[in-house]
């Protein structure tokens, strides 16, 4: 076959490729800005709490619109948080590179993506319950508002905290409309789990939110008290995740689990030291994308093999 003519190289792209690709590009660059990839911490415990709630799978429509809903409340909170945050974000020499400081993504296109999160969202919750739909605009508030937290109070670790503790309590609600104890440990066991991991990550910052008057336990008290603390705080975790069990009657799957989680627990702790941060993302990032994973296998493997309670 001959090759093609040199003219071939020197026509013009087909109409609209241009805006294919840039399309691409904007979508990869939001779903870097949203760190989309971390969505892995909150769905397996919405998850869980969704399996719990009808203790089986739901249907795949359900299942369907909690993800929806997960992904959208998630990607509303985070594009929110670098809005709110952009000033600071541009001088802190960590995140100077993200999308809405080097100008890869607008102001406007940020705010539009949050709004639009935030509509989905509500019609996610719409399609699961009227509960769900009555109570959607309490915890947009309370995702929207955590990015505020750190202007006032050293306890802005335990509000991200409970923004992730929200999503198996939001999995029962949608699915059974009402709350149980059990449910609620689990929630607040969530909460103190990444209240606990988001302490070992702010130690990154101490210096610079000591410098602009940002509030948070390491710049109050101390990098040495912030990795007590979070250890401190995987310990209550571990103590909810017990009561849960034998509130909801799981067996040897679900304790194995929990055996699992403490280890990468430890292994977790054992990786960052007042002294030397340099494995704060492997502690941060790889080790709690294993626990929240184990956890969801083991129970889920527990909760859809025994019978109902």
């Amino acid at each position: 076959m001959s090759e093609k003519p040199e003219i071939w190289n020197s026509l013009p792209a087909p109409a609209g490729e241009p805006q294919v690709r840039d399309a691409l590009a904007k979508f990869r660059t939001t779903l870097e800005m949203i760190k989309f990839e971390h969505s892995v911490f909150a769905l397996p415990f919405a998850l869980t709490g969704a399996l719990l709630a009808v203790r089986g799978w739901p249907t795949w429509r359900q299942l369907l619109w909690i993800i929806v809903a997960m992904v959208a409340a998630r990607s509303a909170a985070m594009t929110f948080n670098r809005i709110v945050d952009l000033k600071f974000d541009a001088l802190n020499p960590r995140t100077r590179m993200r999308p809405l400081i080097t100008g890869k993504l607008s102001l406007r296109f940020a705010a539009g993506f949050t709004a639009i999160s935030c509509a989905v969202f509500a019609l996610a919750a719409s399609q699961l319950n009227a509960l769900a739909f009555k109570l959607s605009p309490v915890a947009l508030a309370v995702l929207l508002g955590y990015s505020y937290t750190k202007r006032f109070t050293w306890l802005s670790h335990l509000a991200i905290g409970l923004c992730l503790g929200l999503s198996p309590i939001a999995a029962w609600i949608a699915l059974r409309g009402d709350l149980n104890l059990g449910i609620l440990l689990l929630g607040g066991a969530v909460t103190l789990w990444v209240a606990g991991f988001d302490l070992i990550y702010a130690c990154q910052d101490v210096d610079f939110d000591r410098r602009e008057g940002l509030e948070s336990f390491p710049s109050r008290y101390g990098i040495a008290a912030a990795l007590r603390g979070s250890a401190a705080l995987h310990v209550l975790m571990l103590v909810l995740l017990i009561a849960v069990a034998w509130i909801e009657r799981l067996g040897w799957l679900a304790a194995l689990g929990l055996v699992l989680v403490a280890a990468l627990l430890i292994y977790e702790h054992r990786l960052v030291k007042p002294s030397d941060l340099s494995r704060v993302n492997a502690a941060f990032f790889t080790i709690n994308g294993y626990i929240s994973i184990l956890f969801f296998l083991t129970w889920a493997a527990d909760i859809l093999t025994r019978r109902p309670v």
